[in-house]
């Protein structure tokens, strides 16, 4: 009895549903690279543009490709852009932990030197008592 199941398509040509026949994969490989890398295309645009390729103009080829590396360098800046934002919001949010943390130990320190003045204080209110308290007995 056959089996029921075909054989899978040769290497190439189909990804992720795409169906690229095995000559416009060896002629336009970098191209349909950027095609399945598009972020502004679903799978049905993709297989579109695979399929009229073949028919395509050397001058239309070159536009669809310069289009597709433009959209491909501008997402890489807008990645690089927010990874610059994103490493800024880490460090500022370091940056406004430390200064909790030093006005915490601020706080803290100065409700030590408060404590320390007022123990101070009151040490040289009972020595000054002492001193008046031990005169006038004399």
């Amino acid at each position: 009895m056959p089996d029921q199941n075909p054989p899978p398509p040769p290497a190439g040509q189909q990804q992720s549903g795409l169906q690229i026949p095995q000559d416009v994969l060896k002629k336009h490989g970098d191209l349909i690279a950027l095609i399945k890398q598009s972020e502004s295309m679903n799978d049905e645009e993709r297989q579109y543009w695979i399929n009229i390729l073949p028919i395509m103009t050397p001058e239309q080829i070159q536009n669809l490709r310069d289009i597709l590396e433009n959209e491909r360098k501008q997402l890489a800046a807008i990645d690089a852009k927010y990874q610059t934002e994103i490493e800024k919001l880490g460090q500022s949010e370091v940056i406004r932990q430390t200064e909790e943390e030093r006005k915490k130990r601020r706080m803290e320190r100065t409700g030590k030197e408060t404590a320390h003045k007022q123990q101070e204080d009151q040490t040289a209110e009972d020595i000054l008592k002492q001193i008046e308290g031990g005169g006038m007995a004399k």
